[in-house]
């Protein structure tokens, strides 16, 4: 019997596609990707704009009240480009920290009810559970671009410990949790750097079992997310990589699940999983 064949991501054909495509952030997120290069000033200073005094980012339109969501959305953004650190991450950070509340959690202000995606609505269970894991594990990438080898404490320890044992508190005895999948990425991510490892590793073993069912942007994300983090064995991203060669299009890039305008971060994010 002949032994079955994995196909793998054509690189150079998803560098083809952002190039084709990519507006002048998207392209600039290439390069650091691909090179390590620098971004413009002006690249940098375009997300930084945005950015509101109080130091978290706000959801765009008229509202300029900060998001918990777009926040960690920008600090995802200035990863790619080699970004994360500085004074706007240190204030992006600092926000983040005085709006956790006293149970550990993240919420919306609640101005935001109008105009928040369901996995952002104010007050929600299983949006404040996301929030938390998402804002947990952006917080913990922060510090391990600022400390990598752990020499100095965290400066927002008791911030994570607090966030990771609420969602520790929310799992099932099976490792499944009550709220979107992609909270499952970002509370193994936070929770493993938090030392709950066998808690972490449930997680792990619940996305292992969904990753064929997963769209490309989800296995895309979750990849791109565990890879910032040490996770020792990395069974689940290289299980996430064979999915995203099975689904890459003829054209080299990969369907967003938000539309074909999302398709290059889709592309992009991507790359950042497999490079």
């Amino acid at each position: 019997m002949a032994g079955s064949v994995t196909i793998v991501v054509d690189i150079d054909a998803a560098i083809g596609y952002v190039v084709a495509h990519g507006d002048p952030v998207e392209r600039a997120r290439l390069s650091y990707l691909r090179t390590g290069a620098k971004p413009a000033d002006s690249v940098l200073q375009r997300i930084e704009d945005g950015q509101t005094a109080a130091g978290g980012w706000h959801a765009g339109g008229d509202i300029s009240v900060p998001s918990v969501d777009a926040t960690c959305f920008r600090l995802a953004e200035l990863d790619d480009l080699g970004g994360l650190h500085g004074p706007p991450v240190d204030r992006a950070l600092a926000w983040l920290a005085a709006s956790q509340r006293p149970d550990g959690t993240w919420q919306e202000d609640q101005t935001l009810a109008g105009e928040a995606p369901p996995w952002a609505l104010p007050g929600d269970p299983e949006a404040t559970l996301y929030l938390t894991a998402v804002a947990g594990f952006w917080m913990t990438v922060a510090e391990l671009e600022s400390h990598p080898d752990h020499e100095e404490p965290a400066r927002y320890a008791d911030t994570l410990a607090s966030a990771a044992r609420y969602v520790v508190a929310q799992l099932h005895p099976d490792g499944t949790w009550p709220s979107f999948l992609a909270t499952g990425w970002h509370a193994a991510g936070l929770l493993h750097e938090a030392q709950f490892f066998y808690e972490s590793a449930r997680v792990q073993l619940v996305l292992g079992d969904r990753v064929a069912e997963m769209s490309p942007a989800d296995v895309a994300n979750m990849a791109a997310a565990l890879r910032r983090v040490n996770l020792g064995d990395d069974w689940l991203v290289q299980s996430a990589r064979k999915r995203l060669g099975e689904t890459q299009r003829t054209d080299g890039g990969w369907d967003s699940a938000e539309g074909p305008v999302f398709d290059v971060n889709t592309t992009l994010t991507v790359i950042r999983a497999c490079r």
